[in-house]
């Protein structure tokens, strides 16, 4: 299992535009199904799109949210 500091870095690095719960959870150390329990309640303090029972998570908009992004636009 990743550590929280490696997934953070994975993401910062990433140049997907959408993620997912297992993602975020790696980096806030909950579950994925937590993150999509959350965002089906419109729960989530960051955008996500629920698409039948999948969940999409903007990445640069949880970065914004966690205070990371500015680590992607210096990088």
């Amino acid at each position: 299992m990743k550590s929280r500091d490696q997934a953070l870095e994975d993401l910062l690095r990433s140049d997907e535009v959408m993620i997912g719960p297992k993602e975020v959870g790696a980096v806030l150390g909950v579950h994925q199904s937590q993150i999509s329990w959350m965002a089906s309640q419109g729960q989530l303090p960051f955008p996500a799109i629920m698409s039948g029972n999948r969940t999409k998570i903007s990445r640069v908009g949880f970065l914004k949210w966690g205070g990371w992004y500015e680590d992607v636009q210096s990088s």
